[in-house]
């Protein structure tokens, strides 16, 4: 639809307008929001939380009226990263997905109100053309909303996927395919990687004589001290059962052999504090790349023999 010299002149003044009003008019939303609790989560937050970014919505809308931009509500332009860095403000205040989009719906019968009484309007007669720029704006930033919504929701399912929902340390899977891009970034760049694989003796005896939530405080327990002594570059996860495996990444078996005492002497701390129930053992197994394995199978295969040979040798003695 081409607009005429005229048309942009009033729409460019309409547009004024509401960057100049945009916050009587965020204020308006407010009420708008607030009024039959339209938006229950509101009512929790200060004056300002409430108002949230609406101010700079209503100016950057005031702009897309009088001179619509492509790129102004794109997807990485800052618009739409304003746009989603709001809604994920909102969903961690506990604002539920609707009532995001709900904000937008009511901007919108905000502004239009305010556009219908404007004199610019009623000058041009431009209803249709104001029409279609405010819907088209308002639905591409509820668009962005929702996008972001479902980014989040499924990134946050992704990261759940590769997680033991009891410990938080990777499961099987993940920690096999981190190890895995470790080696191979291990070969590319010559380093070494250990590493250690370990269950806990006696595990079975602690759940029948203790009960299962306190083997569970165990686990839990193991992981979070594997958590607190890894580098930043190292990685943990639960094998399944009461195993467990740590790659550490520019490490040798010296290194690993560090680590698992310092884990011990940990753990043992927390039994002389009666924190943990006595009576178990951790036995470990270590494998060095590239000296002993050059695969993360081969390292694994390794590691779980030597682990079953530390049993042997302790059950003997």
């Amino acid at each position: 639809m081409s607009v005429t010299t005229s048309e942009r002149a009033a729409l460019d003044r309409l547009g004024a307008e509401i960057r100049d009003s945009a916050w009587e008019l965020a204020q308006d939303f407010l009420d708008e929001a607030l009024r039959d609790d339209a938006i229950p989560s509101l009512a929790r937050l200060g004056r300002l939380g409430q108002l949230g970014d609406m101010p700079t919505f209503i100016t950057e809308l005031g702009k897309e009226l009088s001179d619509p931009q492509p790129g102004r509500v794109r997807r990485g332009s800052p618009l739409a990263t304003l746009v989603r860095d709001h809604a994920g403000e909102r969903e961690a205040l506990g604002f539920a997905p609707r009532e995001i989009v709900t904000e937008f719906l009511l901007l919108r019968r905000v502004l239009w109100r305010f556009v219908s009484r404007s004199n610019v309007l009623h000058e041009t007669g431009e209803v249709l053309l104001v029409e279609r720029r405010l819907n088209d704006t308002i639905d591409q930033l509820v668009t962005e909303c929702v996008v972001a919504y479902f980014d989040r929701a499924t990134s946050e399912l992704a990261l759940r996927a590769r997680l033991d929902p009891l410990t938080g340390l990777l499961n099987h899977q993940a920690f096999t395919s981190e190890l895995e891009v470790e080696v191979e970034r291990a070969k590319r760049y010559e380093h070494r990687v250990a590493l250690v694989f370990f269950d806990v003796d006696r595990f079975k005896e602690i759940n029948d004589t203790h009960g299962h939530p306190e083997g569970d405080r165990l686990l839990r327990c193991i992981a979070t001290l594997l958590a607190d002594g890894m580098r930043g570059s190292d990685i943990a996860g639960r094998m399944g059962g009461d195993e467990f495996a740590v790659a550490l990444v520019e490490s040798d078996a010296e290194a690993a052999a560090g680590f698992l005492e310092r884990l011990v002497d940990r753990l043992d701390e927390r039994v002389a504090r009666g924190e943990l129930p006595s009576g178990f053992s951790v036995s470990p197994g270590v494998a060095e790349f590239p000296s002993e394995g050059t695969t993360a199978d081969a390292l694994f295969r390794i590691a779980d023999r030597r682990m079953y040979e530390q049993k042997r040798t302790r059950s003997a003695g």
